[in-house]
């Protein structure tokens, strides 16, 4: 964690700018996205998940990433995605540059941000994700509400996709709650079922401080459902370190 802030801002806009100058498979959603602030800080992040059909083998997809609080408005961060056969060979499956603009600043009971990943697929084109992304406290519960609208250029449609969660706060750290998942059908079809995706299960959130300014975070969750018109299950993982 050595490199400079201005270093690291550099690295991570130079990466993104790259994406976009070479054109993804739209995977289900995954992980929820929070609006919150960043300013300052720079992150390393795990994430693993998994999907388990009902008849098949389960797919894994470990993703590695770096993040930036560019300022108290603005944080971006780069994703590589791979996937495979649970103890087979995993491939690269994309790249993702996701950028998150926080548009209120403590001035409502809410906070509100607008998310955008643009991803990359090797041989598969490139898709674009943009929305709102919405969070507010009710005495110990935290809520998130997001819609996101989803382009892919290999599928040329685009499809709607919400997440919500209700995290309760059990002691400071620890918030335990449920969480889900929907996308929708082709716009163009009038937002259509056919392949439609709706998961829901248990969450979990855990925050532990370390030396300095040291944090890690933790969310997972299991999720029941349908991924793609098919039932299955999926878990997801995220372990982020901050500094």
């Amino acid at each position: 964690m050595g490199s400079s802030p201005s270093a690291a801002v550099r690295t991570v806009i130079t990466l993104g700018l790259a994406l976009a100058g070479a054109a993804v498979r739209a995977d289900p959603g995954n992980y929820v996205v929070t609006p919150y602030d960043q300013q300052g800080l720079l992150g390393l992040e795990l994430r693993y998940w998994t999907v388990e059909p009902r008849r098949g083998r389960t797919q894994v997809w470990p993703e590695l990433g770096l993040s930036w609080g560019v300022d108290s408005h603005w944080t971006t961060r780069l994703l590589a995605s791979w996937i495979g056969p649970e103890g087979g060979r995993l491939q690269l499956s994309s790249w993702n540059w996701q950028n998150l603009w926080l548009l209120t600043q403590g001035e409502h009971d809410y906070d509100l941000g607008l998310h955008t990943q643009f991803s990359r697929s090797p041989g598969e084109g490139h898709a674009l994700e943009l929305g709102p992304a919405w969070q507010t406290d009710l005495a110990r519960w935290r809520l998130n509400a997001n819609l996101f609208w989803d382009y892919d250029s290999r599928r040329r449609d685009t499809r709607l996709k919400l997440q919500w969660r209700g995290l309760y706060r059990l002691q400071p750290g620890w918030r335990l709650g449920v969480e889900g998942f929907s996308e929708l059908g082709p716009w163009r079809n009038g937002l259509s079922s056919d392949r439609a995706s709706d998961r829901v299960g248990p969450a979990l959130q855990a925050a532990f401080w370390g030396a300095g300014q040291d944090e890690l975070r933790l969310s997972a969750a299991y999720l029941v459902g349908r991924t793609y018109g098919r039932s299955g299950r999926m878990f997801t993982m995220q372990l982020q370190w901050l500094r």
